[in-house]
């Protein structure tokens, strides 16, 4: 078996993490090697923002502010780091929208799957809150960008549990034209 086969595989997510986390510059040559992506144009539609220490506390208050809560979100506590995924699209006659978001997408799995090889625990989370205005001001997104989400990156836990998704039948999902 390939090591890439096996890695991707091997992806799971991790719900949990521990404190430790990736560097700055350990983040780096795992995000250039990222963009190796398929990029029609090599627009580069894309850009990723770490979130580290007092950020993910301002977070916390900005999805408060999207939800009309009056506490803080816990939830960007749960790392140390987390990476917001953004879509940054460029002016195109060739390349639409939508094939833009699948090259950020295609960045964000594949920046997951080069941490998991790293040995760090990983999830993408997203949810409403990443298209409110407070989380988007906080971001500092152009009005033509769009937040994807945020990979949460941080140790596995000895006892992590870890969900296992049933293999598929490759022949269900793989046909000729009719």
């Amino acid at each position: 078996m390939s090591g890439v086969l096996a890695a991707v595989e091997g992806r799971r997510s991790y719900s949990r993490v521990t404190a430790e986390a990736p560097t700055h510059d350990d983040l780096v040559p795992l995000v250039a090697a990222s963009a190796r992506v398929a990029d029609h144009g090599a627009l580069r539609p894309w850009r990723l923002i770490e979130l580290r220490g007092d950020d993910r506390v301002r977070l916390g208050d900005a999805i408060a502010q999207a939800e009309h809560d009056d506490k803080p979100s816990q939830k960007p506590l749960r790392a140390s780091l987390l990476i917001a995924v953004v879509v940054s699209p460029k002016k195109s006659a060739k390349v639409p929208h939508w094939e833009q978001e699948a090259v950020a997408s295609g960045v964000a799995h594949t920046l997951s799957l080069l941490l998991a090889d790293a040995g760090w625990g990983v999830i993408w989370r997203t949810g409403h809150t990443t298209r409110t205005k407070p989380v988007r001001k906080l971001h500092g997104l152009t009005k033509k960008e769009q937040l994807l989400g945020w990979l949460y990156v941080g140790g596995i836990p000895e006892n992590a549990k870890v969900g296992h998704r049933k293999v598929i039948d490759g022949e269900e999902f793989l046909s000729r034209l009719p």
